[in-house]
């Protein structure tokens, strides 16, 4: 048996020592996950600190019968316990000009596709707004990440209702563990520089314009280029 399911399974059983000796082994992976979270406005050891409690759920919840790696599973639930302090403290400021630009956007880009036909670009955007398109890149992230599914919609005697509550939950963990090694199985058919950007944009979630740089591409680029990835994917699935 793995070194590592073998602890896990010793820790569901009650073994204290397992647990804290998975938290030990795994300090690493908390601290490479917490390292995308710097200059959020949060000292790295608290990050670390709430790490370590999406680590322990992980280890809590993963199940045995799964044919994937502890840290597969790990990884989301880590970064997830992350972002929920970042976002219930208030770490992420997002300006009041970037989250009114993000307004504007999302009203012109329903005008542009009645118009067009089609969703328009990010240049046909910042051309109708009148702004520049990294300005109008970092509006649309911002605005994304303001957005999150743990946003509250709802507050009332001391209940709340998360915009997750909202989205039916007819996936069980198995289907998403399918569905993971599904999509393993086709960024493997994808060109180096595919592969790179999508882990820049989604991963390392970095802006069009932050990728472009490092690509050496223009984010108008970035943008078709992502755009058309993710359509292909669409198709093969």
């Amino acid at each position: 048996m793995d070194h590592t399911i073998a602890l896990i399974q010793k820790s569901h059983e009650g073994d204290e020592e397992a647990r804290a000796r998975l938290v030990e082994e795994n300090t690493g992976l908390v601290w490479c996950i917490v390292k995308r979270f710097y200059n959020r406005g949060a000292e790295a050891e608290d990050l670390f600190q709430i790490g370590n409690i999406g680590l322990l759920k992980a280890i809590d919840k993963f199940d045995l019968s799964y044919d994937v790696r502890f840290s597969t599973y790990a990884v989301p639930m880590i970064s997830g316990e992350i972002r929920r302090f970042l976002r219930d403290d208030g770490m992420i400021k997002v300006s009041r000009s970037l989250k009114e630009l993000a307004y504007r956007a999302g009203k012109c880009r329903e005008t542009l596709q009645e118009q067009l036909g089609r969703e328009p670009t990010v240049c046909e955007l910042a051309q109708n707004l009148q702004v520049d398109e990294e300005e109008l890149t970092m509006a649309l992230e911002a605005g994304s990440e303001v957005e999150s599914l743990h946003r509250p919609v709802f507050q009332s005697e001391g209940q709340e209702v998360r915009l997750m509550d909202k989205l039916p939950q007819e996936k069980e963990q198995e289907e998403q563990i399918v569905n993971y090694m599904l999509l393993s199985q086709l960024l493997t058919g994808l060109e180096k520089e595919e592969r790179r950007l999508l882990y820049l944009r989604y991963f390392a979630e970095k802006t069009q314009t932050q990728v472009g740089k490092e690509l050496g591409i223009s984010q108008v680029q970035v943008s078709r280029m992502e755009k058309r990835i993710l359509q292909n994917l669409r198709e093969q699935i």
